[in-house]
């Protein structure tokens, strides 16, 4: 082999290394006018309103269990690093859904819990939920939506005139139907698909599943239609969802997945004894998005 031919295999190799080498993908919270403070405060004044709409389960094998893999989850770095103080709650609502507001209070419906077919799926949903805490996708977007009424809404808050809810509820911005605050962007959901799939995989848990979770709820036949119609319209599906994540699995420090609480069965039979109420025959409650 000449000389140019050996330069030229090395220059090939040089420029293969970068996509041979990459690593998984990082992210910042974006642009935002609230501090992590008020994304706090705004999540408990929330997540008081939500207990109001939603029946919230006190059972303790379900509370117990929820509590378990989000903690497993919340010791991850990149939750870890976000100093939100995330908490778990299970409500009872039929659909396939979970939802986080700013701050870190999470509620997990009963249909989830229903239609998780391993704890890896359940630790991906809320992986997923969780990351939107983390990158602050709620008030990031409420930031941008309301650019110029909001930095007096959060002035008169700070001076102690009114909850920081009740402000911001003048600008529309709220937990009910069609909020900002929880009604996410395709972009943000696929942030919110790769970091969930660090935080899973930090955790012990194969973040395949969280893809696998998805095919699932994308495969005809399953008897789920109705419910995964509320799933996707609480998040918008980007292009290649699963593939994206199998991808970015690949790209994770490699380990032995497997961890488990030795606790979902129980919950499945606890779970498949609640009877949530029946959308049909009640108003429902105004919801995240």
């Amino acid at each position: 082999m000449n000389r140019k031919n050996i330069a030229l295999c090395a220059l090939v190799c040089l420029l293969s290394i970068p996509s041979l080498a990459q690593g998984p993908h990082r992210f910042q919270p974006g642009f935002n006018l609230f501090s992590k403070q008020q994304d706090i405060q705004l999540g408990e004044e929330s997540a008081a309103q939500v207990r109001k709409q939603f029946t919230v389960i006190n059972d303790p094998v379900l509370t117990e269990y929820v509590n378990r893999v989000g903690k497993r989850l919340a010791s991850a770095k990149e939750a870890q690093d976000s100093g939100f103080p995330f908490t778990f709650e299970v409500v009872a609502e039929p659909s396939i859904n979970a939802f986080a507001l700013p701050g870190g209070h999470m509620f997990i419906h009963t249909g989830l819990l229903k239609a998780v077919e391993n704890e890896a799926q359940l630790a991906g949903v809320m992986g997923h939920e969780m990351s939107h805490v983390i990158l602050r996708h709620g008030t990031n977007q409420a930031s941008k939506k309301n650019l110029f009424q909001l930095p007096a809404a959060l002035a008169a808050q700070m001076a102690g005139k009114g909850s920081m809810l009740g402000q911001l509820t003048q600008l529309g911005i709220g937990v009910g139907a069609g909020s900002v605050l929880l009604g996410f962007s395709r972009s943000a959901e696929s942030q919110a698909d790769l970091m969930g799939s660090h935080l899973m995989a930090e955790s012990g848990y194969d973040p395949n599943e969280l893809a696998h979770f998805f095919t699932k709820l994308g495969s005809p036949g399953k008897g789920l239609m109705g419910d995964v119609a509320q799933f996707m319209s609480d998040h918008p599906n980007p292009d290649r969802r699963e593939v994206a994540i199998e991808r970015e699995a690949k790209s994770l420090p490699q380990q032995t997945y497997g961890y488990q609480t030795g606790q979902f069965q129980r919950m499945k039979d606890v779970v498949s004894k609640i009877h949530e109420p029946d959308p049909k025959k009640a108003e429902p409650p105004a919801q995240k998005n």
